[in-house]
């Protein structure tokens, strides 16, 4: 049986885990630097930035007692819109394993999320997809999320954030 649960601290290592495979999977693994310690203290640290979910299915191996197998997980933090002046989701990993694709997983996660933004008064919840993700892309419109093609994501990063911060503090 599926199931969704929050990640607890114990969990660090396993999601670091499918945060590589997220970043193979998008051609990204040279970008992935974040730490166990890292990742611990900012989903469970005393001011968490974000919070997680794992789908898991009990597996049975053998006569052995049932083991829990993670599928997948969602990684999603708080936003607010100064035009609703209200707060949404912004859902930051949508990742199911490749061997579970298929399944319902990822709805199942994105289900879990819309709902937490829903009891918390939320009025939207938010993602963006790579443009060469058709499997994903297709998911999305299957389940009838609006593309919002006007509107291009930027980044600062690296010596172009520390330049624009810099500038801030004079």
């Amino acid at each position: 049986m599926l199931t969704v649960r929050p990640a607890h601290p114990e969990d660090a290592a396993l999601l670091l885990g499918l945060f590589g495979e997220l970043a193979a999977y998008e051609h990204l693994e040279h970008e992935l630097k974040a730490t166990e310690a890292q990742l611990r203290e900012a989903l469970f640290g005393e001011r968490p930035a974000a919070e997680a979910l794992i789908a898991e299915r009990l597996a049975r191996d053998g006569d052995h007692e049932p083991k829990a197998e993670a599928l997948g997980y969602a990684l999603f933090f708080p936003t607010f819109s100064s035009f609703l002046a209200s707060t949404g989701v912004w859902l930051e990993d949508l990742f199911v394993r490749a061997e579970h694709r298929g399944e319902g997983v990822g709805r199942a996660l994105l289900g879990a999320v819309a709902a937490r933004a829903s009891e918390r008064g939320g009025e939207r919840l938010e993602w963006a997809a790579l443009d060469w993700n058709e499997p994903a892309l297709g998911f999305y419109r299957r389940i009838g999320a609006a593309t919002m093609n006007e509107w291009i994501t930027h980044r600062l990063d690296g010596e172009a954030l520390a330049r624009v911060a810099a500038e801030g503090r004079r």
